[in-house]
Order: C-alpha cells, then structure tokens, then sequence
C-alpha cells in the first residue's frame, strides 16, 4: 500500500482521535483507515496505538512513528509532482466485481466502449454474487443491485432496477396464472436471495405489499432461476433487464402488471473518495453516461 497516504492516516488518527474521526476526515472508509494502521503497525513490526472503548493512545513506538510520518509528509508535500505522466489520464488497471447477470446483460459491452475511449487502461472483471471485501481482495469498483449498502463504503448511485413477476407459458397452462397478489402463496415460485428468499415486496398505488412465497427451487445466481423460469419450472422475480428479451419473444409471460416490484439501485461501490485514481472516476462518469442513454439498456428496462 501507498506508504504516503498511510502516513497521513496515521497522523490523522492520532490528530482526530479516532479511527472513525479519520476516515470522516479523509473521506475514506473505516475499512481503508483500518486496514492503512494495520500496514502501519505490519511494517512498524509492534503496535503503535493502545485502544480502548473510549480512547487511543500512543505507545512508545507510536510516538516515534508519529515524528518520522509528520517528517515524511512534509517532505513529500516540498516535491514536485513528476511529469511524466498526466495524472488526470485514465490509465492502468481497474478491477471490478459485479454479478454474472449484471456482467453479461449490460456490463460487458459496455466495458468494451471505455477501453475503446480510453486505449491507456484496463479491466479485470471479477465476476460474483457476493458482497467482496474491497480492501482485502482489493478491488477498486463493486457493481452491486441493493437498497442495503454497507455504510462503512462509498456508493455512487448509477442506475435503478425494476423486477417483473414472470413465468413461462407451459406452466401457466398447466398451473394457471396469479390474478391477484395473494395467489403467488399457492404457486411454485423460485426463489433467489438477493430479491428476497421468501417475501416478495411490490407496491401498487402507493401502497406497500408483500407476500410469502416459496418453491422447490433456489440458487445463488439469477440467471439459472431465469433458464429454470423459461423451462417451466415456476414463477420468478427477475430484473427486467433480464427478463425482457424472453417476454418479448414469448418465452416467458409478465404476470400481476397492476403490482410493481420493489425497485432496486444499481450502484459503484468503493473504498476512498480521497485521491480518487482518474480511472476509477472515468469509469463512475461513464458508467452514469451508459445507463442513461445506451439504446440496448433502455430497451430491456422497458421490457421492450
């Protein structure tokens, strides 16, 4: 890690008095901060803050620490910025982590325009379903669909998410079809957690509603439930962007039009604001730029 900005976290603690005091005064996540002390304390080779619930004091090598990092800021901020490149370029690598249905219906097309745009960067795409640890794993951008962000991170808002109650023409002539929000009680409907495991949330009206469901099939991965939806297996949340190419081809059946689905957010999640790399931020604006106008997203989030 910059052994720079770990410096300055350092000195920040000791100044504000707290570790989550620092994080607030650099911008940067209580992860960040704390894993910058722990580098501290790693190269250090000993403990340099005695912690307690009410208070942080220095040990003696703390104190020490504290002189040198105090004399190593000030001598960096005497030298000049090298020329040799222009930090404001986007350029270098940038890994990201995102869910399949997420990479594959949106995300890898539009990866291949901003490596178009900007010929000095590159992607690597981790693809997951679960909530990486940034900082451990070390990963610049999560990509997540949530209304429940961690508050300890950053969150860029870059688009919404709507859901569509779907299922496939052969089991609905077998089974029938839901005509009203109670009935998806008594269908076999599959089940992801992301959207919920057992309580579907809609609104109609302005009204909130929910509704216990439950099926002989889950998973972890949204894309197996929508293969499993257009072969008949059940009924389905699944997000529209998904979705709407099988309904527009017939394969699969919107259900319950008069409910909408909770809607979700589809935000660029991170770990500092401070010293944002140029590439992380080109990818933030052009990220907000892509959801906004791309033709191909617009037409599946409008089920058309």
């Amino acid at each position: 890690m910059d052994r720079i900005t770990a410096a300055q976290v350092f000195v920040t603690i000791t100044e504000r008095g707290s570790l989550v005091a620092a994080a607030d005064t650099l911008d940067m996540s209580r992860a960040m901060v704390t894993r910058y002390l722990a580098e501290m304390e790693e190269w250090a080779g000993t403990r340099l803050l005695h912690r307690t619930t009410r208070r942080l004091s220095l040990t003696p090598a703390g104190e020490e620490t504290l002189a040198r990092c105090r004399q190593m800021l000030e001598i960096a901020g005497q030298m000049p910025a090298a020329n040799s490149a222009d930090p404001g370029q986007p350029q270098g690598l940038l890994r990201i982590s995102c869910a399949q249905s997420l990479a594959q219906d949106a995300l890898a097309a539009a990866m291949t325009e901003f490596l178009r745009r900007y010929p000095q960067t590159a992607i690597d795409l981790q693809i997951s379903n679960r909530a990486v640890n940034l900082v451990e794993e070390r990963i610049d951008l999560a990509i997540r669909i949530t209304n429940a962000l961690d508050p300890n991170l950053i969150a860029r808002p870059l688009a919404s998410c709507a859901s569509v109650i779907c299922a496939s023409p052969a089991y609905l002539a077998a089974h029938g079809a839901p005509k009203r929000l109670e009935d998806l009680s008594l269908h076999n409907c599959l089940t992801y957690s992301y959207f919920g495991k057992s309580l579907w949330r809609f609104q109609r009206h302005g009204e909130q509603l929910a509704v216990p469901v439950s099926g002989n099939l889950s998973a972890n991965e949204s894309m197996v439930l929508l293969s499993a939806t257009a072969a008949g297996a059940g009924i389905a949340l699944q997000p529209l962007y998904s979705a709407a190419p099988l309904i527009a081809s017939g394969q699969l059946v919107a259900l319950l039009p008069e409910y909408q689905p909770q809607e979700l957010g589809i935000y660029g999640i991170y770990a500092s604001r401070r010293q944002m790399p140029a590439t992380l931020r080109a990818m933030l604006d052009f990220l907000v730029e892509r959801f906004a106008s791309d033709p191909a997203w617009q037409a599946r989030t409008a089920g058309g």
